[in-house]
């Protein structure tokens, strides 16, 4: 069973970030333990830093980097308006998919 669901987070991780960015920026670490907090999905730092780096590679987010009184400076990531778009799209299929399934899900529903 443990390997479905590593692969179903895998998949999410991306859904995921871009969603915890909708509504401000933020900083690696802390998309981490936003991230954490639903403990369902179990992700690591290892996990999350290389999805925030091809997310800006692929224009989706910008970065900005303040200094830290407690180590290296914070990178700050943001939604770009190309990210933006992408949550809408990424969103609106999730509501379909999760639809669909539960229709599945219900007796009879794969009929």
């Amino acid at each position: 069973m443990k390997s479905w669901v590593t692969q179903l987070r895998k998949g999410l991780i991306e859904f995921c970030v871009i969603n915890v960015l909708n509504d401000a920026e933020s900083y690696g670490y802390e998309i981490v333990l936003q991230l954490k907090a639903l403990e369902v999905m179990d992700v690591t730092e290892s996990t999350v830093y290389p999805v925030l780096s091809r997310l800006k590679a692929d224009g989706y987010l910008k970065v900005r980097s303040e200094p830290s009184s407690s180590g290296p400076p914070r990178r700050y990531f943001s939604l770009t308006k190309l990210g933006k778009q992408r949550l809408e799209q990424m969103n609106s299929y999730w509501d379909l998919l999760n639809e669909s399934i539960n229709t599945l899900r219900r007796p009879g529903g794969g009929k």
